[in-house]
Parts: C-alpha cells; sequence; structure tokens
C-alpha cells in the first residue's frame, strides 16, 4: 500500500512538538508580558496558543515546569556567558574577579525574571536546587577553591548562592538591585583573599 502518511513519520511528529512547543512558549511570553506571571495559567496558555489542556500538562507537567521553559533560553546565554564570555565574567580573570563578577550577573538575572523564578523555585521544599542552581554552585565552588583552598567551598558557595533565593527576593522587595550587588559585595569581603 505504500508509506506512511504525511504527517505520520517520525520526523513529522517532532516537527509538530517543536511548532507546537514554540507556539506554547510565545503565547505564555506574551501572556507574562502583558499580564504579569500571575495570569499564567495553563489554560490561558493553551487557549492563546491552540493547543490542548493536555498537550500543554504533557509537555511541561505544570505550570512551575512551564515556568522553567520560559526561563531556560535566558538560562542557557547566562551560562555560555560565565563559561565561555569574556572576563571578567568569563574566563581569563583571576578568581575573585569572576566570583564578584558572577554574583552580580546573577543578581541581575534574577532580579530581571523574579517573578518567573518564584513560581519555578517554590512549587516543592527543593524545587530551587535543580539544574541551574547545581550549575552556579559547581561554577562557584571551582572559582572559591581557587581564589582561597583553604575553605569549603562547597559551603561558601550555597552561603553565596542564599540571598539570591527567588523568595527571598520577593519577600524583601525593598532591596534594589544595586542594595543585593552591595550586600553580595560585603559577603565577598569576608570570603576573597585581600
Amino acid at each position: 500500500m505504500g508509506g506512511p502518511v504525511t504527517g505520520d513519520r517520525p520526523g513529522d511528529r517532532r516537527a509538530d512538538a517543536a511548532r507546537n512547543r514554540a507556539k506554547i512558549l510565545a503565547a505564555a511570553e506574551e501572556i507574562v508580558a502583558t499580564r504579569g506571571v500571575e495570569a499564567l495559567a495553563m489554560a490561558d496558555v493553551a487557549a492563546a496558543a491552540g493547543v490542548g489542556v493536555g498537550t500543554l500538562y504533557r509537555r511541561f507537567g505544570d505550570r512551575s515546569g512551564l515556568a522553567h521553559a520560559l526561563i531556560d533560553r535566558r538560562e542557557r546565554e547566562f551560562q555560555t556567558t560565565y563559561l565561555s564570555g569574556p572576563p571578567p565574567l568569563g574566563p581569563g580573570a583571576p578568581a575573585a574577579e569572576r566570583i564578584r563578577a558572577f554574583l552580580r550577573a546573577l543578581a541581575r538575572r534574577t532580579v530581571d525574571q523574579l517573578d518567573l523564578l518564584l513560581v519555578a523555585e517554590t512549587t516543592g521544599p527543593f524545587a530551587r536546587f535543580g539544574g541551574a542552581y547545581h550549575a552556579y554552585h559547581r561554577h562557584l565552588a571551582i572559582l572559591i577553591a581557587d581564589a582561597r583552598p583553604d575553605r569549603d567551598p562547597s559551603f561558601l558557595a550555597d552561603a553565596l548562592l542564599a540571598p539570591l533565593a527567588a523568595n527571598l527576593l520577593a519577600y524583601r522587595r525593598d532591596l534594589t538591585l544595586d542594595g543585593v550587588q552591595a550586600g553580595l559585595d560585603d559577603l565577598l569581603t569576608g570570603v576573597l583573599p585581600e
């Protein structure tokens, strides 16, 4: 009888899934941009994207998974910058300068996407400690071990990341980005060599 009907081949299904993902993320971004994160309801996103709600739940799991997907593009750009971008954030600067640059950039990124991070990081007691946190922690621990081999780099990495928890920054809405960065600089005074 011939080959599979067009649209029923694995490659066609993957292309459809990729198109649906792009439509869903575009719809979700539009909702967040125009109405805020509070309006990010799965049914509304599905309707705006022209897909079924089941498709949304199968693809992203829940609202937190959708928030993570919205954060993902900027997360990848940020990781590329601190892993291979220009110094002092990227390689080529002394460890102490890279630590300071990294924390300042992470503070900026966290404040910029605070509402989405709040949704993504607070769905469970350990939701914050997923892939991005693990990458940040490892990066900081390596730099701290280089700058301060006499200290526990794992503990200090956690201590330096703690003030950037989305729920803490949301609770402390009175803090500006400059205030957060200045506070991190104060913490670094006790961590980094003089």
